[in-house]
Order: C-alpha cells, then structure tokens, then sequence
C-alpha cells in the first residue's frame, strides 16, 4: 500500500475550512473584548427590580 498525494480538492476545502475557523475565532474573540470592555467602564449596573404598589 503506498501513500497517495492528497487530492486538489482537499487542498482547497483545507483552505476553506481553516479560513472559517479563523474568522470564527475572531469573531469569538471581538464579541469578549466588547463584554469585557462593556463590563469594566465602570457604568455597568444590574437591573433593578421596582417594587410596585
């Protein structure tokens, strides 16, 4: 049995494939420094609940 050299079309879906990976973690990455930047201005408060009469 020998090795047989990776076809061109794997080659490319490896491409796409680690293209959307890439963005997917960026995007992971953008929506934590937006929680985190959100968390830590200082003017974050928690809801408050009202008592009703």
């Amino acid at each position: 049995m020998s090795i047989r050299a990776e076809h061109e079309l794997h080659q490319r879906r490896k491409g796409r494939n680690v293209g959307v990976g890439l963005m997917l973690g960026a995007f992971v990455v953008l929506v934590l420094a937006l929680t985190f930047v959100k968390i830590t201005s200082g003017d974050f408060e928690m809801p408050r609940i009202e008592e009703q009469q």
